[in-house]
């Protein structure tokens, strides 16, 4: 488009009778070169439904008047601001299909951002409607929290429809939404477990189901603070990535412009690693367990170096104590296997039945012999053991269900006859 017709179209606007409404949708069409005469056209049209039309493709781009009758079912607060724009919206028509035409109608202004579509105008219209209430009853809520500050519930109508093609747009609808819909996907059984656990405990009970843009860095900042005063370290290290992570995805989702996050005070808190015991501590372990089955357990745990929730799958197969793999992702199932070295086969033999109390009673009972220690800590005792007395660093890795890393995990088939061979160096 030239200068000279450029200045013509602009005059054109800036004298013709309209609202701005209008007037906006009028400029952004001069973007795309019509004429004045085709503007003129579009003005003087009667139904006031659609502006501009591309010829190529059939599609029509323009404004949607509403009637007296449809702006009376309008929110009450909603229809001063709608009168005052002209009572229309932006309405686009694509072609769908050979005879058919798709109607998408959009409103952003005044903090509303509705949009719509309906192969039907007038059905287009109704859901309209519909989403004005909704948009309005979050707008007004997202307004109360950032007044007071307080959490507060949804009524019915927000917890059936606020949505944004279909992806929820409330804390605990979009949590449960996304850890069910993609987390579980991503992480083995067991930190799902913990991080839902994290999430029913600490998290839900702080936000509730408020409007996720109602959500500031402050609300966030005094979760993170109080896990700190009471000393849940590990628990607000969690905690933190749990909401970078939803916070991050509700961007992702278009459900939020900004991340709360970014503006929180977080001190990364170095973990406390898991610390071998002494062969003196091995050895009161297991003298104080001697006649009872936490014996067995507790032998078990020191040499295989299985992680605590992987005790309830193991049994003995060919020399070996067989496990699931805990760590593997996507509901994949893995087995791991260490064989019965001479440590372990003091306390296990060839066709013995396997079985574990509760975690919690083992932990108990442990706790009650070595309290500075935690159950944890008979895995790290193994990997150390393994290492002290020369066992190959692929076999250690094959054993506690590490990767081999690199190309060894493509092309290493490490033998039973190897993995055993190994085992054998186990004897201190």
């Amino acid at each position: 488009m030239n200068r000279e017709k450029l200045i013509e179209i602009l005059n054109f606007i800036t004298t013709v009778e309209c609202s701005d409404e209008q007037k906006k949708a009028l400029l952004e069409m001069a973007a795309n070169t019509i004429t004045v005469d085709k503007l003129s056209e579009l003005v003087r049209s009667s139904d006031g439904k659609e502006i501009t039309q591309d010829k190529a493709s059939e599609n029509k781009v323009g404004i949607v008047k509403f009637t007296k009758k449809e702006i009376s079912q309008m929110p009450t607060n909603f229809r001063k601001t709608f009168r005052t724009a002209g009572c229309n919206a932006h309405v686009f028509r694509r072609r769908s299909g050979r005879n058919n035409y798709n109607y998408m109608i959009r409103y952003r202004r005044d903090g509303y951002n509705v949009v719509v579509c309906s192969n039907s105008l007038e059905e287009a219209k109704r859901k309209f409607i519909e989403k004005l209430h909704t948009a309005d009853e979050l707008k007004k809520q997202q307004e109360y929290a950032k007044v007071t500050g307080t959490p507060i519930t949804p009524t019915p109508l927000l917890k059936q429809q606020a949505e944004i093609n279909g992806v929820p747009t409330t804390f605990d609808r979009f949590a449960n939404y996304y850890f069910e819909k993609f987390h579980k996907r991503k992480v083995c059984e067991e930190t799902y477990r913990v991080t839902l656990s994290n999430y029913k405990n600490h998290v839900l009970p702080h936000f509730g189901d408020i409007p996720l843009t109602s959500i500031t860095a402050d609300k966030c900042q005094e979760l993170l603070d109080r896990l700190i005063a009471e000393d849940k370290v590990r628990t607000e290290e969690n905690v933190f990535s749990m909401l970078n992570m939803l916070f991050k995805a509700a961007i992702k989702h278009t459900v939020m412009k900004h991340n709360p996050m970014d503006m929180v005070f977080h001190t990364k808190h170095e973990r406390e690693h898991g610390k071998a015991l002494t062969k003196d501590e091995e050895r009161e372990l297991l003298e104080q367990t001697a006649g009872t089955p936490y014996q067995q357990m507790f032998a078990i745990g020191l040499y295989t170096g299985l992680r605590p929730n992987e005790y309830k799958t193991a049994y003995i197969e060919n020399g070996f104590i067989v496990a699931n793999n805990s760590k593997r992702k996507n509901g994949k199932v893995e087995l791991k296997k260490i064989p019965i070295t001479p440590m372990l086969a003091h306390y296990v033999k060839e066709g013995d039945n396997l079985s574990f109390y509760r975690l919690e009673q083992i932990r108990h009972k442990f706790n009650g012999i070595l309290p500075n220690h935690k159950l944890y800590d008979l895995r790290t005792t193994f990997y150390t053991r393994c290492v002290e007395c020369g066992v190959a660093e692929a076999a250690i890795k094959k054993y506690v269900g590490h990767t081999l890393g690199g190309l060894a995990d493509t092309y290493a088939d490490l033998g039973d006859d190897f993995l055993k061979r190994e085992g054998q160096k186990l004897s201190y």
